[in-house]
């Protein structure tokens, strides 16, 4: 059945975390390679972390790729699903509405320091009561903090909803390092180029070539999280050349290939 929207209504996962009276608390979970949670959502906002693997987190507007080491913000109720790629353990920390607005209003990867993921970790260890005025507070009062002044990072892909260019943004997901062109899949979809490329924009708020870099950078970084090396990663995702790879990349993300698989390798350990 359709909401009125026409999205199929999401169900409620109702957890403990979603209710306990303080203004975090933490949850853990392992999942499996290819592991699904389905589409749902939650009565607050959420912060999930990957110690390991990549989560893929689709949500009505945009699909994100969040390796291990990046967070995602999720707000209260909004829609989703989480797919796994790897083994992913998983941290979360359910924010109830006044710590909540400590994070951004939309769905957001963002950066993790090095204290955030140690506080992620410790409030795992944490009660679901905990002390408020013990360990349990100071931990929270932190991570509100380190949530607050988190950067964001460039890992979603706007999901355009016409069916046409929906089709064609699972051909290119499917296989990123596709060559055709836009007169190419223009052809393929039945429109014209120029039609495409405004459809396009209108849907997603990118041109076709910035949407496609957008996409191939996101899977790359997948790529790289999961111990790939940068040439082969570059290459995956439709880049000859690694110098051009490794400044599109560094554009993106504010880090070289080499340096995001470094660290990938670090917070796997």
């Amino acid at each position: 059945m359709l909401s009125r929207t026409g999205q199929i209504p999401s169900a409620r996962h109702p957890l403990p975390q979603d209710a306990v009276d303080r203004p975090l608390a933490a949850f853990r979970r392992d999942y499996a390679d290819g592991e699904s949670t389905g589409r749902h959502s939650h009565a607050r906002a959420q912060l999930l972390f990957s110690l390991s693997g990549v989560m893929r987190i689709a949500t009505d507007a945009a699909n994100f790729v969040v390796p291990s080491g990046r967070a995602l913000w999720v707000p209260a109720g909004e829609p989703h699903s989480v797919l796994v790629a790897g083994t992913v353990r998983m941290r979360a920390l359910f924010l109830r509405e006044d710590a909540a607005r400590a994070g951004p209003p939309g769905v957001t990867v963002m950066a993790t320091s090095p204290l955030l993921r140690e506080l992620i970790l410790a409030a795992c260890e944490e009660p679901l009561e905990w002390d408020e005025h013990g360990r349990g507070g100071h931990l929270a009062a932190l991570l509100i903090d380190e949530i607050r002044r988190a950067p964001a990072l460039p890992f979603g892909v706007p999901e355009p909803r016409e069916p046409r260019l929906a089709r064609l943004a699972a051909a290119l997901r499917a296989d990123p390092a596709s060559p055709l062109s836009l007169e190419d899949w223009a052809a393929r979809i039945g429109a014209s180029p120029r039609s495409l490329s405004r459809h396009f924009r209108a849907e997603t708020g990118l041109s076709f070539g910035a949407w496609r870099q957008a996409l191939r950078l996101a899977e790359a970084a997948a790529l790289l999280a999961q111990g790939v090396p940068p040439a082969r990663a570059a290459a995956a995702v439709g880049y000859a050349s690694a110098p051009a790879f490794g400044a599109a990349f560094r554009a993106a993300f504010g880090v070289t290939p080499r340096g995001s698989e470094g660290r990938t390798a670090q917070d796997r350990q």
